[in-house]
This record gives C-alpha cells, structure tokens and sequence, in this order.
C-alpha cells in the first residue's frame, strides 16, 4: 500500500508515495502521508494523515492536529 499521494487542484494526484514511484520530490510538492492499520475481523480501522510541504530546508506539516487516541461512541 502507499503512503499517500500528490496533492493538487485535484485531491488524489500523481505521482503517488510509495516504494514504486522513483520521482525526484521538489521544493514546493505537497503530499499526503496517511498510515494506517486496518483489522477487518475486527471491523475497524484508523489512519491518521497529514499534508506536507517540501521546502528549502526539509519539509514543513500544513495541518496541526492532536495525535492522540480519540474515542467515538458506536451509534446505536
């Protein structure tokens, strides 16, 4: 599975994140990185994704959101 993708005008663009895109990334490309796990026999399954910015200097995290375990009660 990759690891995200480009983000664009678009929300899923080329080339994607992942062991198989050989691409140079350039100061400016902005990309998704969106781990997750799945446990299907469990029904559940959680991901947790940022934007990142490629600059000058290394990369710089758009969104600032707590990583930390949320709960959401089932509906019944």
């Amino acid at each position: 599975h990759r690891t995200g993708h480009s983000i664009g005008l678009e929300d899923h663009e080329f080339p994607d994140v992942s062991s198989v895109n050989q691409d140079i990334i350039k100061v400016g490309q902005c990309f998704s990185v969106e781990p997750g796990i799945y446990l299907p026999q469990e029904n559940l399954g959680v991901r947790i994704e940022d934007l990142v910015l490629i600059t000058e200097d290394g990369c710089e995290v758009l969104n600032h959101f707590t990583k930390e375990l949320i709960v959401v009660p089932e509906e019944s």
